[in-house]
């Protein structure tokens, strides 16, 4: 085999990769268990430079999306990458580290050599993640993946972030799998809706009147956008944004110079201002608070967040509610409980989501609509239920927690269940927001905290701040700190004094 020297072992640091170049291709080094290995030098989710992550307590994590590796041979531990990272072969020659130029062969598809049929409803990132987490764990019998939408699992992130913002074209829409992965992979992807579950007699009911049986069940539909009841709210200009059916209507009917009106301040509401700006349409938001995700970031972070939207011409009021929107055939304004018009050309409409549970109403469920799980994602004998709409126990609480990533993290725990396993849920949530160039990191969950500490200041990124509760990190808000971002997502699975939590930003932000 051909091999190349790269590098040298005094080149190395323990905590993080050395990102090299073999053939205009990115190879990261790393020393884990006294050992040199090399993997790919991005990350199989979005491309990220992995050099750029940190390495913690025998994990690799990704800067940007906190996908996470075993650092001893790159296996898959957290998403949302959904494959492992490919292998170099490595030498020590002294102080010199060879690698060869291609990648180790790595066989990823079981035989067929299991009678069980699994079925998945919803194939977007839980669903997907959890199709894929079945065959990486040597699961060889059927899966049948259910979804409402025509098209494969796609990155939803991405719609209100680059999509709208004219980043990125509708068609460059990443999916989350191709369709060759599904043929190789014998993932049967069924275009359906569901009507209905017999959870003892283990079947689903589907609206063109067949029915599947199955022998473990997960249920991943997501959410629905919630709508407004108010005068108006049927004109063809007034939308939601949560598929690409969605983002494709916007975007028919986006214009420059138009006025937009978004009803809401949730962060989909708020990234879609941003990406409406950049399209040079006048932005005005109808909050519901003061100061956007204040709940969550702190008051601090929050009016950080506005003024660069302010900054960047959005005009932002949060006094009064929408009672109705105005127009004869296509939308003219919207007018709030106070009297006050605002003038409209599209309205987009960002207040919320609503868990899309309805065929599933013979299981246990909250007020809210969502399924009632344990921490192993188990709703009932044979059923597991993750993502949006699952209520799930979080530092002993019940929570419902709407990320991205953590439906997926579910995901996985749920197939390891599902073949018998006894995993649970010991993660911790993550997501991001884009607003104009920027993306704020958010670690934990806190819904209360009793300090707030900064490294920098949110007006003017890099910064960090610890939300701590009772001495302890409850939750991490940042801009521009990937590493230390990184190896906090490892770190946090074990409660974390703050004091710890400073001493791990400083050494991972060097």
């Amino acid at each position: 085999m051909p091999m190349h020297q790269v590098a040298r072992l005094a080149d190395m640091r323990e905590d993080r990769g050395l990102e090299v170049t073999l053939n205009d291709k990115p190879i990261l080094l790393l020393r884990a268990g006294g050992q040199v290995r090399a993997f790919q030098g991005k990350c199989p989710h979005a491309g990220a430079p992995l050099a750029k992550g940190a390495v913690c307590h025998g994990r690799l994590i990704c800067p940007w999306h906190k996908a996470a590796f075993r650092a001893e041979d790159g296996a898959l531990c957290e998403p949302p990458a959904l494959d492992s990272l490919e292998r170099y072969h490595v030498e020590v020659r002294g102080d010199e580290v060879w690698i060869d130029d291609q990648p180790l062969p790595d066989e990823k598809i079981p035989p067929a050599d299991d009678p069980r049929t699994f079925v998945i409803i919803g194939a977007g990132a839980a669903g997907i993640a959890c199709a894929a987490a079945l065959r990486e764990k040597g699961f060889g019998g059927r899966i049948q993946l259910i979804d409402r939408e025509p098209e494969a699992g796609y990155d939803r992130t991405v719609l209100s972030k680059y999509v709208l913002a004219g980043d990125m074209a509708v068609e460059q829409t990443p999916p989350l799998r191709d369709e060759t992965y599904f043929t190789q992979q014998r993932i049967e992807r069924r275009h359906g809706q569901v009507t209905g579950l017999d959870a003892d007699a283990r079947r689903i009911h589907l609206a063109d009147g067949q029915a599947l049986a199955y022998d473990a069940l997960l249920i991943a539909t997501g959410a629905e956008p919630k709508t407004l009841d108010v005068p108006g709210i049927d004109l063809p200009q007034v939308m939601m944004l949560r598929s690409l059916a969605d983002t494709r209507q916007i975007l028919d009917r986006a214009r420059p110079g138009q006025q937009a009106v978004i009803i809401g301040d949730s962060f989909i509401a708020m990234e879609v201002a941003s990406s409406l700006r950049k399209r040079e349409m006048s932005v005005t938001v109808l909050a519901r608070h003061p100061v956007p995700f204040a709940a969550q970031f702190g008051d601090s972070v929050g009016n950080a967040i506005l003024a660069r939207h302010r900054a960047n011409g959005v005009v932002y009021h949060s006094e009064g509610e929408a009672a109705r929107i105005e127009g004869a055939g296509k939308v003219e304004a919207v007018v709030l409980d106070n009297g006050q018009r605002f003038a409209a050309d599209l309205v987009i409409v960002g207040v919320g989501v609503r868990p899309a549970t309805e065929p599933f109403a013979n299981l246990p469920r909250e007020k809210d609509a969502s399924l009632r799980v344990d921490d192993g994602m188990r709703v009932t004998d044979g059923v597991w239920a993750v993502g949006d709409i699952a209520t799930f126990p979080l530092n002993g609480q019940p929570r419902r927690i709407e990320h991205w990533r953590l439906a997926q993290q579910q995901a996985r725990i749920a197939a390891t269940n599902m073949l018998g396993g006894e995993e649970h849920y010991l993660d911790v949530p993550f997501f991001w927001t884009y607003h104009f160039g920027k993306r704020y990191d958010y670690l934990g969950h806190a819904e209360q905290w009793d300090e707030v500490q900064f490294k920098g200041t949110p007006e003017h990124p890099p910064f960090i701040a610890l939300l701590g509760k009772d001495g302890l990190v409850a939750a991490v808000v940042a801009c521009d700190e990937g590493r230390a971002m990184a190896a906090l997502a490892q770190r946090m699975k074990q409660p974390l004094p703050v004091d710890e939590a400073w001493r791990l930003v400083r050494d991972f932000s060097s």
